[in-house]
């Protein structure tokens, strides 16, 4: 791991370092917070400094201590759903493109409505129906965004199945698993994991814009898109107190994308 990082780019290695930073806050943040997650501990919009280094927000409770637990709901949360995202759609890419056939077009055109909607739109309409709990909210968004997951997974898979090897194994009688498992997919990993890093960041904004809009991550959990909301009033004081919570978003969504850009430059096979 210290030679990969010594052989990276300075931008891929502000990347690396950022990803770990965010993993030790996530891991250690009942340690790391001063106070608890909902605790309520002082006036509502006191300033920063004192007792409280970044203040407190609408109902007295301590900033810092909120963007720290955020950061593990918040990305848990988003990982979660992004794992879940890519089992689903990889999975249904690959036996769509090694299978071919009727199966590979119904596929094919149910993920061509799904995508035809945008999906902010779709997924407000779905949690309409079915609620704001945060289990719905994961598998509506793993759900609809695996449509896209899946267009790249059978795309890049189509041409792996078009290849003498894959059709020696077809000719030996490879059972279909064996054939996705050990023909298809190790040839398609480079891309797809460059995908799973811009998943993730969509997925992460995602889940922070339906959070602003009060429809993702519920009250009192803390989390980064809801913060911005509570505190939003402060702009109009002078206040940069609703910054906070979108640096982090925006901090992280950079920092993922540097390394998701050195492992797609790695993928092509470019020296330079």
């Amino acid at each position: 791991m210290w030679q990969t990082f010594r052989e990276a780019p300075l931008s891929a290695r502000f990347g690396m370092i950022t990803i770990a930073l965010y993993l030790f806050v996530m891991v250690l943040a009942p340690i790391l917070a001063p106070y608890g997650e909902t605790d309520v501990v002082g006036r509502k919009f006191a300033p920063w400094g004192g007792e409280f280094l970044l203040g407190t927000d609408n109902l007295g409770r301590d900033m810092l201590s909120r963007l720290i637990y955020a950061a593990r709901n918040t990305v848990g949360f988003a990982l979660i759903t992004t794992t879940l995202t890519f089992a689903l759609g990889t999975f249904m890419g690959l036996l769509a493109a090694t299978l071919g056939g009727w199966l590979d077009q119904a596929i094919s055109r149910i993920v061509d409505v799904f995508i035809s909607v945008p999906m902010l739109i779709f997924s407000l309409l779905l949690l309409t129906i079915f609620g704001t709990s945060i289990i719905s909210v994961i598998l509506i968004i793993a759900v609809l965004d695996s449509t896209r997951v899946f267009r790249l997974a059978r795309a890049v898979a189509v041409d792996v199945t078009v290849q003498d090897f894959f059709e020696a194994a077809q000719a030996r009688g490879e059972s279909l698993w064996w054939l996705i498992r050990r023909e298809v997919l190790p040839n398609v990993l480079p891309p797809l994991i460059a995908e799973f890093g811009l998943r993730f960041c969509f997925v992460f904004l995602v889940f922070s814009a339906l959070s602003f809009l009060g429809l993702g991550i519920q009250p009192p959990t803390a989390d980064w898109g809801s913060m911005v909301r509570d505190t939003a009033t402060l702009i109009t004081f002078g206040d940069v107190t609703p910054l906070l919570p979108a640096i982090a978003i925006a901090w992280l969504t950079v920092g993922v994308n540097f390394v998701v850009d050195w492992k797609l430059h790695q993928a092509s096979g470019l020296k330079s």
